[in-house]
Formats: structure tokens, sequence, C-alpha cells
């Protein structure tokens, strides 16, 4: 079995010596582990540094698309170079490579096919109080969307099966992370959550730029996602709700007509039209919202087979980067 360790960077000359030095260059379970560098457009000399701290496979992109597009390339990457287990770490060293072995474990020994780094959010050090408070939040609405309890949502320490690869499509330029559990959810992936130790920060966080860059972005990709998988389920009872509550108005109204004091609750009657109306519109954007959810299960069985097909093993030098699929 082949294992890459993939490592998505941006200018990250100065923090990627320290990142490759602590990368493990044999596990046990393994006849081979790989490091696999994907510079996302740096500025900076990442990609050579690269190169002399021995990373067995540099990829560059041609300019900065961002963390997500630089994760599903790296996935396509290491797919075509044979890889049966990919494991995703950043190029920071928040991430102590001797924690990858907890990573690869459950899926070694067949109890999971994506096996996410848990840091203990609530209780880091490091972190503000606010957003230890914004990664608990999210963390538990992402829970709920995904159907499975999640303790570390933005965790981008993580390990998947070749089969998972095959099947991740992620549309977000912002992050992977979310998007990916949602997905596995769906897709009813097992997925477990081994506790792991974190290096002390090197730099500020490139995602958390601030607590109002970071909801708006998040807030997006979970709804963006919501509505790919668990909208019409949501939509319907959210329709339901509010006809119900149309329709109790409605009787109210009718009792006090009948009593001879309709007049005085005209009120009540507007009201019980605009929840009946507002009902039915949200039950046909459900609808309309599981269509969009269809089209994207028919992508992601297209991009599978796609992948199947073009994810026969290939030297880094036969990679045709402009035909990969994102």
């Amino acid at each position: 079995m082949k294992l890459i360790i993939q490592i998505p960077c941006y200018n990250e000359a100065d923090t990627l010596p320290e990142t490759l030095a602590q990368l493990p260059r044999g596990m046990r379970g393994f006849t081979s582990v790989e490091l696999l560098v994907i510079d996302d457009g740096s500025e900076d000399d990442t990609a050579n540094v690269a190169w002399e701290n021995r990373a067995d496979h540099v990829i560059r992109l041609e300019r900065h698309l961002g963390l997500a597009n630089a994760y599903t390339k790296g996935l396509d990457a290491a797919l075509k170079l044979g890889a049966d287990v990919i494991v995703n770490t950043d190029a920071d060293n928040q991430y102590p490579g001797k924690e990858i072995i907890k990573l690869v474990e459950p899926i070694l020994n067949g109890e999971a096919e994506m096996v996410i780094g848990d840091r203990g959010v609530g209780t880091l050090e490091y972190f503000s109080s606010t957003k230890r408070l914004l990664q608990r939040l999210g963390s538990r609405v992402v829970s709920t969307t995904a159907g499975f309890k999640i303790p570390d949502a933005t965790s981008g320490f993580r390990a998947i099966t070749r089969e998972v690869a095959l099947q991740t499509m992620v549309l977000s330029n912002y992050s992977y992370t979310l998007e990916t559990l949602i997905q596995a959810g769906a897709n009813q992936v097992k997925v477990a959550f081994v506790p792991i130790e974190t290096n002390p920060p090197t730099r500020p966080s490139r995602l958390f730029r601030s607590v109002r860059n970071y909801v708006i972005n998040s807030t997006k990709t979970i709804l963006r996602s919501f509505t790919m998988y668990r909208a019409l389920k949501v939509f319907t009872w959210l329709g339901i709700i509010l006809m119900v509550a149309g329709f109790v108005l409605g009787i109210r109204f009718l009792i006090f007509f009948f009593q001879g004091m309709g007049g005085g609750h005209i009120q009540s009657l507007i009201l019980t039209a605009v929840l009946l109306i507002l009902g039915f519109l949200t039950f046909l954007i459900g609808l309309l919202a599981d269509l969009v959810s269809f089209n994207r299960k028919i992508l992601e069985e297209i991009l599978y087979r796609l992948r199947r097909q073009d994810a026969e093993p290939h030297s880094d030098d036969d990679i045709n980067w402009p035909d990969l699929p994102f």
C-alpha cells in the first residue's frame, strides 16, 4: 500500500522545511510513503524549498487558486501517483508529523474511510475565546447538517482512502473542510475522529482573517452544502409549520366571524394568507433545491467515473495538469 502525504502551500518557504522534516518517510502498514507539495501559486521560493527538503513530488499551480482548489488538485495528483491512502496536513507545522500514525490506524484496521484529527478546539489555549466559541458553534451546525457528531469541523489534518478521494467533489473556493464532511455524511462514509496534539502557531491564520470573514464564508459553505443534501426534508417541514400556523389563525378568524366579530380580526385573516403563501413557497423552494441536489449527484457520479479512468498510476512527469477536473 502507498501512503501519500499532501501539503497545500501558499508562501510557506519559511515554515515548510520544519514541516517536511517532521513527516515520516516510512510507516507500518505501507510499502511506501511519499510527500506531495502543492504550491498554490506562491510568490516566494516555496517550490524550490520543497525540492531542497526532499519532497517526492512538487506541483506548482500557475496562479493562486485558494486552499480548496489546491486541496482537490492534490487529491487528483495523489490518485494518479497511485495513493491508497491520502493524508492532508498544513504547511505551517500546526500538526506534528508523529500524529499521522493516529490518523491512518483506523483506516488500516478497517474501522473508517475518513479520519479527522480532533484538536479539541474548545480548549486550545492559543485560540481566542471568540474563535473557540465560533469553532464549537460551527462544529455543531455542521454536525446537524452532516448527520453525525463532529467535534472539530475545520481541522485540515485528515486521512482518506482512495475510494473516498475518488468521490470527493469540492465546489467552495474558501475551504474544503466543512463541505467534505457534509458530503461524507450524505454518502454514508465511515468517519472517525482521533484526538491529536498541535504545535503552537507560527503565523496568524490566513483563513481566519477576521470574525466577520470567517462567519460569512463558513455560512455560505454550510448553506450551499445544506441545500445540496438536506434541503427537501428541512424546507418541507418549514413549509408545513408555516401552513399549520396559517390554518390555525384561519380557523381562529372563522370562529370570530361566525360569532359576528370578524370585523375586528381582519389582521388575522391577512396573516393567515401570508403564512399559507409563505408555506407553499417554502415547499416549492425545497423541491427546487432537491432538483439541484440530484444535479450534484449526477456530477459526482460523472466525476467519480472520470477519476477512476484517469487515476491509473503515473509518474509526476506524466501528469497533465491543465486537463484535471478542477
